[in-house]
């Protein structure tokens, strides 16, 4: 085969469907919309509206709205959360027409060989590939901040992405880490299931994005002609619609902008179900995270510097995602440690492809050399559209 596409969720279905649409020989492997699946909790929504979550397809009709209407289901504006199983459902939906012949099986391995790279199968298969797109996620990128890795070992801390099922907490203490949309909704989640959770962030404040007026379809940070990223925020739209330039950027800039924008907050439907709910600890930083007993004592710092404990029976981290292709086990150990990297993720080309050649990232992968869009469905057609140019192009060399 020409190319193997690794990974089944938006980033892998946009590219495998624009690939086709080139004609290009290919096999695309994975499981459907796995991470959003298995590694989301029940009763999630999303913080994106319709418009920002389509998954780019190479022509009209495949947006989540045309999803709704094949399914007979009623039109909702962009007011309307999307709910986790809808939008799995819409994936399979997408990959049901675009990518029919997805084989539905995890790649074990990837190591260079001659003139390409070969692939170990589940079913013990080695095919052949010329370039291979890997679209992995960002689960193998979960950040859990060293202080709690003890207790994580212990079981007594866990990241978001550990947890499907969050009434599994019900009765105890939980202390959730973080000020954006992950913390928030799963701290409200965690009330629900009448878990007492305490969110603990370093931010002076926790922000919920606004309403829109009217009822607009601005409800969304991810939505209005502003950014694809926000409105209202210059800084948003030259990191979201240019991320050609931002490649150029330094890459300590780079890697600062990744982490400030766009900030940490809630989706406005979010507010009403958290304010006043449970408690918050705003300014704070983990010094220590001692277990013992079956419990976890935080030592906190607040901003003036004076010291605070806290007893949880579990921390939640919803500390996100740092990019470190040594986490990525389905490369070869070999082909890892050959990549040229910055602080953890590939240095890619303006299509995508890393320092050897054939070998293309996209999704949050690409963010620190593309930026924040990379982190968001709404960044699949940019980065299809580009991966797709620069495999037909390596083709006619």
């Amino acid at each position: 085969m020409a190319v193997a596409v690794v990974g089944a969720g938006p980033y892998g279905l946009a590219t495998a469907c624009h690939l086709q649409a080139a004609r290009v020989r290919l096999r695309v492997f994975g499981r459907t919309m796995e991470s959003w699946r298995a590694h989301m909790p029940d009763g999630m929504l999303l913080q994106t509206v319709p418009a920002a979550s389509a998954i780019a397809a190479p022509r009209h009709g495949y947006a989540l709205a045309d999803f709704r209407t094949a399914r007979g289901l009623a039109e909702a504006g962009d007011d309307r959360p999307v709910p986790l199983a809808e939008y799995v459902d819409y994936g399979r939906w997408f990959q049901e027409h675009l990518v029919p012949e997805l084989e539905q099986g995890p790649v074990r391995r990837i190591r260079a060989t001659a003139g390409g790279f070969r692939l170990l199968l589940d079913s013990g298969e080695e095919p052949f590939a010329a370039s291979v797109v890997l679209a992995t996620g960002a689960v193998p990128y979960a950040y859990v901040p060293r202080v709690l890795r003890t207790c994580a070992a212990q079981g007594l801390a866990s990241h978001t992405s550990r947890h499907r099922d969050l009434r599994r907490f019900t009765g105890e203490r939980v202390a959730v880490l973080g000020a954006g949309q992950s913390a928030l909704e799963c701290a409200t989640l965690l009330h629900e299931a009448r878990a007492r959770p305490t969110v603990v962030a370093r931010t002076s404040a926790v922000l919920f994005d606004p309403p829109p007026p009217s009822g607009t379809a601005d409800r969304s940070r991810l939505q209005g002609p502003g950014s694809p990223l926000g409105r209202g925020r210059p800084l948003l739209g030259a990191v979201s619609r240019g991320g050609t330039a931002y490649r150029r950027l330094p890459a300590p800039l780079r890697m600062e902008l990744l982490r400030a924008v766009p900030r940490p907050s809630g989706a406005w439907w979010l507010k009403e179900r958290a304010a006043g709910r449970f408690p918050v600890l705003c300014g704070r930083t983990l010094i220590t995270a001692e277990p013992g007993y079956g419990v976890v004592r935080l030592r906190l710092l607040d901003e003036h510097g004076w010291p605070e404990d806290l007893v949880v029976d579990h921390v939640l981290a919803a500390t996100g995602y740092r990019v470190d292709i040594r986490r990525l086990d389905v490369l070869d150990p070999g082909l890892r440690r050959s990549l040229r990297v910055f602080a953890g993720a590939p240095v890619l080309t303006n299509g995508f492809e890393s320092s050897t050649p054939g070998l293309y990232f996209t999704g949050l992968a690409a963010a620190p050399s593309f930026g924040p869009l990379l982190r968001f469905v709404t960044g699949t057609g940019f980065a299809a559209r580009r991966v797709t140019a620069a495999v037909t192009a390596a083709k006619g060399r």
